[in-house]
């Protein structure tokens, strides 16, 4: 078991866009939404790019998702997302986060994706990206249709109490743990760790960052996941290099003992 974890939100941290806003085009394919709700997504996309999201319009793009979503069906969400997931999500990916996330895994930690979005789009993107575990919202259903009510919602002091639930039930050392947001409405997450890390941080996150002596990362390269190396062959490759190293330094070491041997 992994003794700490690195905890990442992942709109505007991992990936470029709102995960979820990113799916307003398949799911009007799919017969979920209407095209005026794909121009409203869109909308919605751009402000959130543009300015990012403080506590107002979190809740008012929470009540706007959790009445658009009432009476879908829940396979049919699952279907469309599993299908279009590489389109969508694989070309706004970090590269910058995805070397993040394999230099934590290389570590030994457990990589922890914490999002605001549903369950059914957050947990198709952690497996793509290799995550270890997933806290995301989590939308009521009966008979397999959402009500539009939401269960569990992965925002603000949430997230920070799913995180220290999480840590308890794993065995985590949250002191020695990492977390890393672009919202200043990820405070409690980012305070709730030892290592902070403010990424692409909003105007309100920047200035606690600073205040706080956090370290802020900047991501700019977006980047599609199948262009890159597989994860598993850098991977080797670093753990051979460190073998090497390792090797050579205690060769090394034994060479230079046994000129001394010889010299005594």
């Amino acid at each position: 078991m992994a003794t700490s974890a690195a905890f990442f939100d992942l709109d505007k941290t991992i990936i470029a866009k709102s995960s979820t806003l990113a799916f307003s085009r398949p799911f009007f394919q799919g017969g979920l939404i209407s095209r005026r709700s794909v121009l409203r997504s869109s909308y919605a996309q751009f402000v959130y790019l543009v300015g990012g999201a403080d506590h107002d319009q979190m809740e008012r793009m929470r009540r706007y998702l959790s009445e658009l979503a009432a009476g879908w069906d829940v396979q049919t969400v699952k279907d469309v997302v599993a299908e279009t997931l590489h389109f969508i999500v694989d070309p706004l990916v970090y590269d910058e986060a995805v070397a993040l996330i394999e230099h934590h895994q290389l570590l030994g930690h457990d990589v922890v994706i914490v999002s605001s979005s549903g369950a059914e789009v957050v947990e198709p993107i952690g497996a793509m990206l290799g995550a270890d575990k997933v806290i995301a919202t989590r939308m009521a259903q009966v008979e397999g249709r959402y009500t539009g009510d939401i269960d569990f919602y992965a925002y603000g002091d949430n997230k920070a109490s799913a995180i220290r639930d999480l840590a308890r039930q794993e065995g985590y050392d949250l002191d020695d743990s990492y977390a890393y947001s672009d919202s200043a409405t990820d405070l409690p997450m980012l305070e709730a760790v030892g290592h902070p890390f403010a990424v692409n941080p909003d105007k309100a996150l920047r200035k606690a960052a600073v205040d706080r002596g956090w370290p802020v990362l900047d991501f700019t390269k977006p980047v599609a996941l199948r262009r890159r190396t597989p994860f598993e062959n850098r991977r080797a490759t670093a753990i051979a290099a460190v073998a090497l190293g390792v090797g050579a330094a205690a060769a090394g070491a034994a060479v230079l003992a046994s000129r001394r041997a010889r010299r005594a």
